[in-house]
């Protein structure tokens, strides 16, 4: 229940802006739980979310919601989430990728293999000079693409454009 309230409505005290809404409505729901088999003190626990907490079409939003903050809970020794089941008229909103594999095939030349990359370490820290440099070593060292972690965006020690003109000048160089 712990996680249920933690991964939707809760929060660690009360707050005079509880009663602006229905959190009842928005509440995440143990509906099932169960003991582990020779486990002293684990359980499998069944939690249900109502859809209007999701964004429509944000896989993003989902799993930050469900999988974000909670498994930081103090209440909690150990968590593990081994299942996830998406109602289909939620998967309905998600518009999928604008095109498919043979498209990133033929922008890239590659055929008849994996596609190979990686995301640049460290994550954050890097100049954008020196993140461009990490872009070539690692397409001249074989990878097919390298991405960005999801905590890179345009800070102070890298901009968005710096980084993307020392990248196009490592993409450039290692062709």
């Amino acid at each position: 229940a712990a996680v249920a309230a933690e991964s939707s409505t809760g929060t660690w005290t009360t707050v005079w802006t509880d009663g602006l809404t229905s959190l009842d409505r928005y509440k995440g729901r143990c509906y099932h739980i169960e003991p582990v088999a020779g486990e002293e003190n684990q359980y499998i626990c069944y939690v249900a979310y109502p859809l209007d907490l999701f964004e429509e079409g944000s896989v993003t939003n989902m799993f930050t919601s469900i999988v974000g903050n909670v498994f930081g809970f103090k209440a909690l020794r150990a968590l593990r989430l081994e299942d996830l089941r998406i109602p289909t008229s939620y998967i309905k909103t998600f518009q999928g990728p604008p095109h498919g594999i043979q498209v990133e095939r033929d922008k890239l030349n590659k055929y008849g293999r994996p596609l190979l990359g990686c995301t640049i370490k460290p994550k954050l820290g890097l100049s954008a000079k020196n993140y461009g440099r990490a872009v070539y070593e690692c397409l001249r060292g074989g990878l097919d693409f390298t991405k960005d972690d999801e905590n890179v965006n345009s800070q102070p020690f890298m901009r968005w454009r710096d980084r993307f003109l020392f990248c196009a000048e490592a993409i450039y160089k290692s062709q």
